[in-house]
């Protein structure tokens, strides 16, 4: 039996009893056959219930496959395997400070992964910072979360740094001046990604001829559409996500707009497609990975994962993934699992991973390329690399 429990990936759920503190919590031993190393356990906080559950199912297996490759190579600081304690917050902000507590008070954790989303980041952080543990979100934009302190990182870029390459990606590649922006009212996501669209895109000798704010419950967007139009606009940036964009798309589409059409991650969801139809054809957004990416990183991540879960990693297992390794790397750079030498190892480290390389800047978000999709075909399309 022991000698199953150290092959296998083994999940194990508390859910007995009816107090907040019980917890579940999922425990990988990758242990290699017949071993009992040293471990060192590495906490996350990831939704297995709940709506936001498919995050966190991506997140979870790329993290379990990036700690058993790492174990597999002989682990972390000269032979301590990694091990994984996952406490799910049901998807729900308010129950994320309850599983940031189960892990700092009951399981004795050096770092934490998670959460998936900024909302639940910004009510766990705080617990993570006052206890002085390393804590990476693989995928909380938000730039307010890492200003939480200095032992709170990120993986992915934030939402504003999107507007930066697409204004780059715009100017530089589709050889557009003339833009207008359409801006959700009362969007931080889309507010912070037009501010940083604009201005790059002025800074580089482009023009926003016009700019519009628009509800998300409006239905007839013909007359905004018609302004672009008059506008003479060659790029339109829409940074909502993809239930918001597709009915604009439909409507643009049907009012014959010349300009080509762009968006953020809000867009990199099959849902747009199948909402916009062929309307989506042609659009641009920014995103955080591509598995088409021609790199060596890109290339064995996929491949392994889809031999070990049969299916294409989507972005959040991406960023995870990049997560986990980030912090093994600067555990073993660190020589110790001391809180406030893991943090300095990974404010000081040089990392190069599946969503490209990444260095970190005086507020611990990562600075890092960033990829461009189009929609062709009703499928996604790698275009291009772009760099910050």
């Amino acid at each position: 039996m022991k000698k199953q429990l150290c092959l296998i990936f083994i999940f194990i759920f508390f859910v007995a009893g009816c107090g907040k503190q019980d917890r579940p919590v999922v425990i990988v031993p990758a242990a290699p056959e017949g071993a009992v190393p040293d471990i060192v356990k590495i906490g996350s906080v990831m939704p297995e219930t709940g709506v936001m559950a498919p995050f966190g199912q991506s997140s979870l297996e790329a993290i379990m496959l990036a700690f058993e490759e790492i174990n597999a190579a002989g682990g972390v600081l000269g032979g301590k395997h990694l091990v994984l304690k996952n406490a799910d917050n049901r998807s729900k902000a308010e129950e994320t400070s309850e599983a940031f507590r189960w892990l700092l008070e009951n399981e004795e954790v050096v770092a934490v992964i998670g959460p998936v989303t900024s909302s639940h980041a910004l009510t766990g952080a705080p617990l993570a910072q006052q206890a002085r543990i390393p804590t990476i979100s693989p995928s909380s934009f938000d730039p307010a979360v890492t200003l939480v302190g200095d032992y709170i990182f990120r993986a992915c870029f934030t939402d504003p740094f999107q507007g930066r390459l697409m204004a780059g990606f715009a100017l530089e590649k589709l050889n557009v001046r003339t833009a207008a922006v359409m801006v959700e009212q009362g969007s931080r996501y889309a507010r912070g990604l037009a501010d940083c669209f604009t201005e790059y895109f002025e800074a580089g000798g482009g023009t926003i001829v016009y700019e519009e704010i628009f509800s998300k419950s409006e239905k007839d967007f013909s007359p905004i559409l018609a302004g672009i139009i008059a506008s003479g606009a060659e790029f339109v940036y829409i940074p909502s996500y993809y239930d918001t964009v597709a009915p604009i798309l439909r409507q643009a589409r049907d009012m014959v707009v010349g300009a080509r059409f762009g968006g953020g991650d809000g867009w990199d969801f099959p849902e747009l497609i199948q909402m916009a139809g062929e309307a989506a054809e042609g659009g641009y957004f920014t995103t955080h990975y591509s598995p088409d990416r021609d790199a060596p990183e890109t290339r064995a991540f996929v491949t392994a994962y889809q031999a070990k879960y049969g299916k294409v990693p989507d972005t959040m297992a991406a960023l995870a993934y990049d997560a986990a390794c980030l912090l093994a790397r600067a555990i073993d750079k660190a020589g110790s699992t001391d809180g406030e030498a893991i943090r300095d190892a990974l404010a000081s480290i040089t990392f190069t991973g599946v969503t490209g390389t990444m260095v970190f800047d005086e507020n611990r978000n990562p600075i890092k390329e960033g990829v461009v999709k189009s929609i062709e075909n009703q499928k996604p399309v790698y275009k291009a690399t772009v760099s910050p």
